[in-house]
């Protein structure tokens, strides 16, 4: 599937999703925003896909947004339109989707593209990528909920930080400050991606839909909340076929099967 300036394919139970502007640095005009929109919608309904990754292609992940589309009295859609009808509905479907999203930053990754990044359920990045709140080097403030995800990864003072100073952070270091999940050297990066994906694919992606989901609720929860919603999630797990195969497979001592329902 090819959509615009979104490419996808599916592999293993695994979707592929890959920002197509090497040329820009995979930099967001309004029809790849929309784009991404789409492919995510279809991979959310493909009974095929259990596990999701978002890369760029070339040297970059994403530079945020493309400044020339902004700039261009013809093309500019207006700061309401790109946060409200681009930015916004990418990450809401990115932590409403009951799906495992890797996002793979194979490079830079600025502004709303390392913020698009955070809002991922793992982030493996490249030995030399690197992430930078870009915003305020011209005259913005972190969206793509970046505010809101940036602080809960690395701690309020730091994100403040970053956020004003707009310092380039490289992977190592990222994975220090609990920013990413991991880093990998360049000569192993796609291949511990498409192995951590096709692990992922392969769990009983019922439950790791519904951790997601539980996850989401304790970002805002009090303690009571959040064990009343753990009760329910559980309860809805233990009645999945996958548990059931879990433990049949554990007292069987084999490999279980799960099917992700």
């Amino acid at each position: 599937m090819d959509t615009g300036f979104i490419e996808l394919t599916i592999t293993n139970g695994v979707a592929h999703i890959s920002l197509n502007r090497p040329e820009v640095f995979n930099s967001f005009n309004r029809a790849m925003a929309l784009g991404l929109q789409q492919t995510l919608d279809a991979c959310e309904t493909n009974s095929e896909v259990r596990a999701i990754v978002i890369t760029g292609k070339g040297k970059a992940f994403c530079a945020g947004q493309d400044l020339k589309e902004v700039t261009s009295p013809e093309l500019n859609p207006g700061f309401k339109k790109i946060l409200e009808e681009h930015y916004n509905p990418i990450i809401t479907r990115i932590r409403k989707i009951e799906k495992p999203i890797i996002a793979a930053v194979n490079g830079v990754a600025a502004g709303a593209g390392a913020n698009i990044a955070l809002a991922c359920d793992v982030v493996v990045a490249n030995e030399d990528a690197s992430f930078i709140q870009a915003f305020s080097k011209i005259g913005l403030i972190p969206d793509s909920a970046g505010t809101f995800f940036l602080p809960r990864l690395i701690g309020f003072q730091k994100a403040s930080a970053l956020a004003m100073l707009g310092d380039k952070i490289g992977a190592v270091e990222a994975e220090r400050l609990g920013m990413i999940y991991k880093y990998v050297p360049q000569e192993e990066f796609q291949e511990v991606v498409n192995k951590l994906a096709f692990k992922m694919a392969q769990m009983p992606t019922k439950a790791l839909g519904l951790i997601k989901k539980t996850l989401n609720e304790a970002l805002t929860n009090d303690l009571e909340t959040q064990l009343a919603l753990e009760s329910k999630h559980q309860i809805e797990a233990a009645g999945s076929e996958d548990y059931a195969e879990g433990v049949a497979a554990f007292l069987e001592k084999r490999k279980p099967v799960f099917k992700g329902k």
